[in-house]
């Protein structure tokens, strides 16, 4: 089967950073797909890079996935929306789930690649071209398989960078009906090629919008006590309600308040009637992640209290934290370990980052791990960035743990 997608004539064909680091460690079906197909895998990837859309604009995008299965003989269900897919291989009653995202961010890119962006002011930047390209190897490679121990379903989920994620609408839809186990990859830059890590427990951080909206009667600045002071309230926001939060929380919950937006005013002399604020709430723990919403509530309420000020709190809850079940993370662990030998497997650390694939751990076990996709030399360049790239060696191996990941959870007992 020649695989050829629409696209691909924007884009330069795979060099030698696109070889199979992990040749000769699956089975004869796996080498032989890989071996006449790593260079489309890696063609999905610069394709779907150069033409990147944003959260739930994904329609090109699951229209390209959608065609290949379909290709293949399989049959994806595309979501009600036009945008994410679901894709079954293989019969019984055992099924484990594989995930990627397919959603760009609205970034203008800046890496000079022969396949960057054409479209003004989206970019992928965070892996998730090559989350796609990886899961759609993985699932053409499964369909080639003589025989499955059970079911393999894919995911491709739209608007996973829009809070509180398109992974919510994929559980709405039933996508985690019948699935016993669900995996992810991640694209990490600070890792090198070549390794995956693991942790077992909380592997991202939960993750809320916060936005309060002042407002006062306004006034001249030589006459601040006849009026409520805005500015003067909203500088207590900005510096007190970080350190209150940090005496309301259990200190090892990893909770931070970062403000990232502030608007008031105009002119030196005038007290401005309207204010803005715009920050993240993030926490580590999942129980404290579930009170702080109300915990933040009274302190905002604490702080303007003596300021006379108005305001209106929207408390954005966003995504809890990815918390990977002990038997899931060691499935990935031992894939890496079987693809590239024992030293391809490492652990990884908490990040403060959130990630809508906790919405699915919320129903099944499952993890999600961290590929490398560092070179190994040259500057690492940081997710959500305009420079943000990765070496393409991480993608067939990224097929192949999928895989490799796949078939091991399928011979674990049910959970």
């Amino acid at each position: 089967m020649t695989i050829v997608d629409a696209h691909t004539d924007l884009i330069p064909a795979g060099g030698p950073e696109t070889a199979d680091l992990g040749i000769g460690s699956g089975p004869a079906w796996l080498e032989s797909w890989l071996a006449a197909h790593r260079s489309d895998v890696v063609g999905w990837r610069r394709s779907l890079h150069a033409l990147p859309e944003l959260g739930r604009q994904e329609f090109r995008s699951t229209e390209m996935v959608a065609r290949h299965l379909m290709a293949a003989g399989l049959e994806p269900r595309t979501l009600p929306g036009g945008t994410g897919l679901v894709c079954d291989i293989g019969y019984g009653d055992r099924c484990v789930a594989l995930r990627a995202d397919l959603d760009a961010l609205p970034l203008q890119e800046d890496t000079g690649l022969p396949f960057a962006s054409t479209v003004d002011g989206a970019m992928h930047a965070c892996g998730h071209d090559a989350h796609t390209a990886m899961l759609l190897g993985a699932g053409l490679a499964l369909a080639s398989a003589p025989a499955l121990p059970g079911r393999v379903r894919l995911i491709f989920q739209a608007a996973e960078e829009v809070q509180p994620g398109g992974a919510i609408d994929m559980v709405a839809d039933g996508a985690m009906e019948g699935v016993q186990r669900i995996f992810a990859l991640h694209c990490d830059p600070r890792l090198e090629v070549g390794k995956l890590g693991t942790r077992v427990g909380p592997i991202t951080s939960a993750c809320d919008v916060v936005e309060i909206r002042l407002t006062s009667p306004g006034g001249h600045t030589s006459r601040p006590h006849l009026t409520a002071d805005l500015v003067e309230a909203m500088g207590l926001l900005i510096t007190q309600l970080p350190l209150l939060l940090t005496r309301q929380v259990d200190p090892r919950s990893g909770t931070v308040l970062v403000w990232g937006a502030a608007h008031a005013g105009e002119a030196a002399n005038a007290i401005p009637q309207h204010g803005v604020l715009r920050g993240t709430l993030r926490t580590a723990d999942h129980a404290t992640w579930g009170e702080l919403e109300a915990k933040f509530g009274m302190l905002v309420e604490a702080v303007l209290a003596p300021m006379g000020v108005g305001y209106e709190l929207d408390h954005i809850r966003g995504v809890p934290p990815v918390v990977n079940e002990e038997i899931s993370a060691g499935i990935l662990a031992d894939a890496a370990a079987t693809v590239l030998g024992p030293e391809a497997s490492t652990t990884t650390e908490q990040s403060s980052g959130g990630e809508d694939f906790a919405w699915y751990l919320e129903h099944v076990p499952g993890a999600m791990a961290r590929l490398g996709v560092w070179p190994g030399h040259g500057p690492m360049r940081d997710i959500h960035q305009p420079t943000f790239d990765l070496d393409e060696r991480a993608i067939p191996f990224g097929v192949r743990i999928l895989v490799t990941a796949a078939f091991g959870a399928l011979a674990v007992p049910t959970p």
